[in-house]
């Protein structure tokens, strides 16, 4: 598939990067130096020019593309790529934006500037980190089969049951299939006779009970849950991380230093406490008894900015932090120095978009460690390799770094065994080494 990605921000990299090894990917860009390095390190066709141009688009031959991704950082030319894009081909188009009244304003009226699927990235940013409140402990949760399925990553410590534990002396739940660890920079599988070490990273696949149960039994929770929430930065993110608490039913305390940015979201968010004042002060966070906070999420502007309310949070006594990250280099940084979870907005929104370019009967993918892993959703077709065959026999037959994780079958979750026999129409949850993905997905 001929792919153009427009934009060679993190976005468009992360995207080119992901796509290189299986499709004919195209990237443009208006920055010379950007473009020439992009011809080096990546195997893609790298253009210069404003991809708002139809005679750029033309040189990256828009007319064979099927799949046309615009993600620079601003949300206008991406709409404006995406609607010149579709007067020279038949592509399907992408656009990145950052504003949710755009969003909406494109979901009331679809179809309309040429746009087939459009991804916001605040949006996308709230969804993740509300997800990741829910569950006391993960790093990282995504939901599959339309809420059926829940996968999730958790770091274990020292003190967790299950550390030092194999795989099979662990697996006491019900519904729960343990898919891999991440230790240090290697990747393991988890088979049965597999030992879990202290500070490894976790995935596991299976119902929410189940996997919620897992949370609270051996990921060493710091509280039983998450109600009291504070969002320190009135940010566009900021915004819409305090929207989606209130519509899940929340009362969450906002802080902004700015007072007409503190006054602007105070009207627009009924159930959340906007408090006006700058958020490195301790004085003002120990007055305000932000130390109880269940959760204190980080989304100002600027990453050394969030690490330090996030630090100051800790200091209080505050159970988990959320920092919000732009420079995806600062992600280790961030949790080697105790932020609970580093999220960067342009790697949720890579992970959406990437999606349109896997098989058509893939359904969903959550990538994992930086695309180290991914969490894949697919419908198994009469051809599939899976189709009316034993897990056992049919996994023989795929790369070894496989773990499929669960199933769901006219609406009912099963449990994968090794006998389990895969029906054609069944939507089945994989996880994949980033390695043998694309050889896997050939497969399946």
């Amino acid at each position: 598939m001929r792919v153009v990605v427009v934009g060679a921000g993190e976005v468009g990299r992360s995207i080119a990067a992901n796509l290189e090894g299986s499709h004919d990917v195209v990237v443009v860009d208006r920055d010379a130096e950007t473009v020439e390095e992009l011809t080096y390190s990546l195997d893609v066709l790298a253009i210069e020019g404003d991809g708002t141009e139809l005679e750029t688009l033309r040189e990256a031959r828009i007319e064979d593309a099927e799949l046309v991704i615009a993600c620079t950082d601003d949300d206008e030319t991406n709409v404006v790529i995406c609607g010149a894009a579709k007067t020279g081909s038949e592509a399907f188009t992408i656009a990145r934006v950052r504003r949710r009244t755009l969003l909406e304003t494109w979901e009331g009226s679809q179809g309309a500037f040429g746009v087939d699927f459009m991804v916001c990235t605040d949006l996308l940013t709230a969804q993740a980190i509300f997800r990741i409140s829910g569950l006391p402990a993960a790093q990282d949760v995504d939901m599959f089969a339309g809420g059926l399925v829940r996968m999730a990553e958790f770091e274990i410590g020292p003190d967790s049951p299950i550390a030092d534990q194999t795989v099979r002396e662990a697996d006491r739940y019900d519904s729960l299939t343990f898919a891999g660890i991440f230790r240090g920079e290697e990747m393991i599988v988890a088979r049965g006779d597999t030992t879990i070490s202290p500070g490894d990273r976790i995935v596991v696949i299976g119902s929410p009970s189940s996997v919620s149960g897992f949370a609270t039994d051996v990921a060493e929770p710091k509280g039983e849950g998450t109600d009291e929430v504070v969002i320190i930065g009135a940010s566009e993110i900021g915004y819409q991380v305090a929207r989606e608490f209130e519509e899940h039913g929340y009362r969450p305390r906002m802080i902004e230093q700015d007072p007409d940015r503190a006054r602007e979201v105070a009207e627009s968010l009924r159930k959340t406490m906007v408090m006006e004042n700058d958020a490195t002060d301790a004085g003002f966070l120990e007055r305000e008894h932000v130390g109880e906070a269940d959760l204190v999420v980080a989304a100002l502007d600027g990453d050394e900015k969030n690490l330090l309310v996030s630090l100051l949070a800790r200091r209080l006594g505050v159970d988990r932090t959320v920092a919000v990250i732009e420079n995806l280099e600062y992600a280790e940084l961030f949790e080697t120095v105790g932020i609970d979870v580093a999220i960067n907005p342009r790697e949720e929104t890579a992970e959406e978009i990437v999606r349109f370019t896997r098989a058509d009967h893939t359904e969903k993918v959550a990538m994992l460690e930086h695309d180290r892993a991914e969490v894949l959703e697919i419908e198994v077709t009469d051809n599939s390799v899976l189709a009316g065959r034993e897990i056992a026999e049919a996994t023989a037959d795929l790369p070894e770094r496989v773990v499929i994780g669960a199933i769901s079958r006219g609406g009912d979750l099963v449990t994968p065994r090794g006998t389990t026999v895969i029906e054609p129409g069944d939507h089945v949850v994989i996880f994949v080494d980033a390695g043998v993905l694309e050889e896997v997905i050939e497969s399946i």
